[in-house]
């Protein structure tokens, strides 16, 4: 990984307990400087190749399993991030979930549950886009979505989201505590570029399946959004689970920037092919010599 993409990763970390204003800390437009779009598609196969090589190590080794969170406004790119970044991965050790509006049974059941039914095993590589963080914020945004979760109502009380954020980091640290390594990432895009997006799911035909009005209605709530995350954020970027803040106006460069995050860390597992030992590596010799003195 060359330096520059390194320094590119620190400035999009949110460094835990440091609070963070999203408007004024991060930049939705931003490249850092660092890279070139002309260089991007470049970069971006290497890095492809390096996490498919990287992939086959965590998958026999099977130690640790890797959760990669997305979350953002609609339009920011979550689809078309993973798809880029994650196109050379083996899709035998790789599931990727999208959590949609929670079911009769999921209501049933305390808010984490669908999320933890689905971790990845050890030596897989799980990915949630969208995830139990819509609990922090669109059920705050859209105070209704808490009134069907049927909770006692002592507990829907102005201290509910300070307690999710806890019990969040308490889930994310037995999970870390437990092997799973975890990324999560909010890819930043600014309103402009999302009513761009949005036009040109309504102009092109081959996107108009990607828009409904539930889209144009949320984005009513852009502000409420905006401090619902910056909130999430300064409150759940841990030692042990931090966030990335992407800038994700330009995809390439959001791909890229995730794509190193990816790499970088799973470069610092030291991830290794397992040693077979010994006595396997004499079994290994017989099955040769009983393979090469078939008739």
């Amino acid at each position: 990984m060359i330096p520059k993409i390194e320094r590119l990763i620190d400035m999009l970390i949110v460094q835990p307990g440091k609070k963070i204003r999203l408007r004024k800390d991060y930049d939705p437009n931003g490249t850092g400087g660092l890279v070139q779009k002309k260089e991007a598609q470049k970069l971006l196969s290497e890095g492809v190749q390096m996490l498919a090589g990287y992939q086959s190590k965590l998958y026999a080794q099977s130690t640790y399993s890797l959760l990669i969170i997305f979350q953002a406004m609609d339009a920011a790119g979550k689809d078309s991030t993973i798809k880029h970044v994650m196109s050379g991965l083996n899709p035998q050790s790789t599931q990727v979930y999208s959590f949609k509006a929670p079911s009769a049974e999921e209501l049933d059941q305390t808010y984490l549950w669908r999320n933890f039914k689905v971790l990845p095993e050890r030596g897989n590589i799980g990915i949630f886009n969208r995830s139990y963080y819509e609990e922090v914020l669109v059920a705050r945004v859209h105070p209704e979505i808490l009134e069907r979760q049927q909770l006692p109502p002592e507990l829907k009380d102005k201290k509910i989201w300070q307690r999710r954020f806890q019990e969040i980091n308490n889930f994310e640290k037995y999970l870390v505590d437990n092997g799973t390594v975890m990324l999560k990432f909010f890819l930043n895009v600014s309103k402009n570029e999302q009513k761009k997006r949005f036009l040109e799911r309504i102009d092109l035909p081959e996107k108009n399946w990607k828009f409904s009005m539930a889209d144009a209605h949320e984005r009513q709530h852009w502000d409420q959004y905006q401090a619902a995350y910056e909130d999430m954020l300064n409150n759940t970027s841990t030692k042990h689970a931090p966030w990335y803040v992407v800038p994700a106006d330009h995809k390439w460069f959001t791909r890229i920037a995730v794509a190193a995050v990816i790499g970088k860390t799973l470069k610092g597992l030291k991830l290794a092919y397992p040693d077979v030992g010994e006595t396997h590596r004499q079994e290994l010799l017989k099955a040769r010599k009983m393979l090469e003195n078939e008739k």
